[in-house]
């Protein structure tokens, strides 16, 4: 089949990101000695300068690794928990019943920099300094504007000039938008990293590290971050004008966390997902109703894949609703949600035709709570720019949204996370500091009773769902991708096609790929769209008519619209494969 380009083959190390330069810089790690570890971090650092409308410092993170000397995996939580005095009781004084998607109040701990860090210093080998060296380059020197980013800047540029002064000033040199294809200095951000790795102290490297990891929180980084929610009064997503809950205690009382993954076997490979903290675990679900399917024997491009996979997905989104939060804060039956005995009768619901219900499953012991007015609330989209995470938009076109990474080294160690939040359109920057904060929080729901209700203290469950999967108990692959909601639709199609028609990393993301909206957005203002399914416009006409006939509220986007998937696997002869997404023409893959 056609591929864009080919899948990367080699034997040292392979990389693969959705931006070039992180591809580079991660690759320019593992050629000075590096591990999977110093040269993620590397590439994540420079992720933060080069798509700062899709991530930043003050984002978030999850990671999946392999350390190979252990033969372990384990996920790396820099997902930030909510303010201490972000109450459900908070948000009826202010007369709101959804978090905003912008502004300071859905603000978490920025977890994303303890994230990178604690990866570094208890796997990796390097210096902060070193791995930062590259992101503090481009950022004093300049880096290469997509055009999607100047885009996203002009976007915003009524609400910069007029209310977010401070982002106007990073995001606005001159007062001017930026070209696309411009060199874009960021010399504030520059300076913030350049203090923390003068300020660092210490006898050991891991010392060091945790210098800058207290400067962060518990120093001159939460303290501005502290003053300037405290005291600024910001115009957000609900029309009115919030100061931010979110203190420098906050920030001082968390640090990133390291769980064991979920697993779940499938046809031979099992598969490694971050906790019900995240979406992630419907990937998961999605497999266990597929297993009872002869997905092997339908055409990938073909309705029937597209309408049984699409089916599953309602199923396990739908449990995603009713089930999913912080376990550190509610009961989730993750066990029983993945259990086969569940899960056959299930999948007894798929049948031949679209359903357009929200069908969360019965748990003994536990009450479903789903949103039954999601569809109802469309018309706030238009309210304000900025908001939520846009990554799909009307018949697929992609926004902005999040970042992926994935390494492998000589050693066989692998990486897979998935940086994000922090963007250029939903926040201020802070002036001390240079880079505005994550707005997850508005992925919480204020009403109270459900395992995702806001609490003090809690992380949000996010759409954030970096995968790895292992063979034979080995690390066999490790991949993901940004797209908020669809971020584990496109890579449960991308598997798929992997293991049951064979195709390798580079086919399987070329291939058309489609997505469902049928569920409750994650985002502000919480959206859904009953049996919408779009696919992508290189699909033959009969699939969509197909589709339309089953019952489903199908359309056709552009020929190159969905999905930004990439992957690295590792296989028995020793040979490393990568891919990356064409889409968007930033992701690449490197390798040799």
């Amino acid at each position: 089949m056609f591929t864009t380009r080919p899948e990367i083959a080699g034997t040292f190390g392979v990389v693969a990101t959705t931006h070039w330069l992180a591809s580079a810089v991660a690759m320019a790690v593992l050629e000075r000695g590096g591990n999977a570890f110093d040269a993620a971090v590397a590439a994540g650092f420079t992720l933060q300068v080069a798509e700062p409308h899709l991530n930043g410092p003050g984002g978030d993170l999850p990671i999946i690794i392999h350390d190979a000397k252990a033969n372990r995996q384990h996920v790396i939580c820099g997902q930030g928990v909510s303010p201490t005095a972000a109450t459900p009781a908070k948000f009826a004084e202010l007369g709101l019943d959804l978090v905003p998607g912008t502004g300071l109040l859905p603000a978490v701990v920025p977890g994303a920099f303890d994230g990178w860090a604690t990866m570094l210093r208890d796997w990796g080998t390097m210096e902060l300094a070193d791995v930062l060296e590259y992101a503090i380059g481009y950022a004093t020197n300049g880096v290469h504007l997509v055009p999607r980013i100047p885009a996203a800047i002009e976007a915003m540029r009524p609400m910069f000039e007029q209310e977010w002064k401070t982002s106007a000033e990073v995001w606005l040199p001159g007062g001017n938008t930026p070209a696309p294809g411009a060199l874009f200095r960021r010399p504030k951000l520059a300076e913030t990293w350049r203090r923390l790795i003068r300020e660092a102290t210490g006898t050991t490297r891991e010392a060091r590290i945790d210098s800058v990891r207290n400067a962060w929180y518990r120093g001159w980084v939460a303290e501005a971050i502290g003053r300037f929610y405290a005291n600024e009064d910001i115009l957000d997503a609900s029309g009115r004008r919030h100061r931010g809950l979110l203190t420098a205690d906050d920030m001082a009382r968390w640090a990133a966390s390291v769980e064991d993954p979920i697993a779940y076997d499938y046809h031979g490979t099992t598969v490694l997902k971050v906790g019900p903290w995240s979406q992630a675990p419907a990937m998961l679900q999605t497999l266990a109703l597929l297993k009872g399917f002869d997905i092997a024997a339908m055409d990938p491009d073909g309705a029937d894949f597209v309408h049984t996979v699409v089916e599953a997905m309602k199923l396990a989104y739908a449990d995603r609703e009713a089930y999913y939060g912080d376990p550190d804060h509610a009961e989730v039956p993750l066990a029983h949600l993945l259990g086969d005995a569940y899960n056959d009768e299930r999948r007894a619901l798929i049948g031949a035709a679209a359903s357009m219900e929200l069908r969360p499953g019965t748990v003994p012991g536990f009450t479903p709570m789903v949103d039954r007015e999601a569809s109802k609330r469309a018309d706030l989209l238009t309210r304000a720019p900025g908001v939520g995470e846009p990554t799909v938009a009307r018949l697929g076109a992609i926004g902005g949204d999040t970042c992926h990474v994935d390494v492998i080294d000589r050693w066989g160690n692998m990486v897979s996370a998935t940086p994000s939040g922090g963007w250029l359109q939903s926040s201020p920057v802070i002036p001390e500091l240079g880079f505005p904060l994550s707005t997850r929080g508005q992925m919480f729901w204020v009403q109270q009773g459900h395992p995702n209700s806001l609490a003090p203290r809690k992380r949000p469950r996010t759409t954030l769902s970096p995968s790895m999967a292992l063979r034979g108990g080995k690390a066999w692959l490790s991949f993901g991708t940004p797209g908020g909601d669809q971020q584990d639709q496109w890579q449960t199609v991308m598997f798929l096609r992997m293991v049951h028609h064979r195709l390798n990393i580079q086919q399987a993301i070329d291939a058309p790929n489609f997505h469902s909206d049928h569920w409750p957005s994650s985002f502000w203002p919480r959206v859904a769209r009953p049996g919408r399914v779009v696919i992508e416009g290189r699909y033959a006409p009969a699939v969509l008519e197909d589709l339309k006939a089953r019952g489903h509220d199908a359309s056709q986007g552009e020929p190159w619209s969905e999905g930004r998937l990439s992957g690295a696997r590792l296989e028995d002869d020793g040979q490393m494969h990568a891919g990356a997404n064409p889409r968007g023409m930033q992701g690449y893959a490197i390798g040799r």
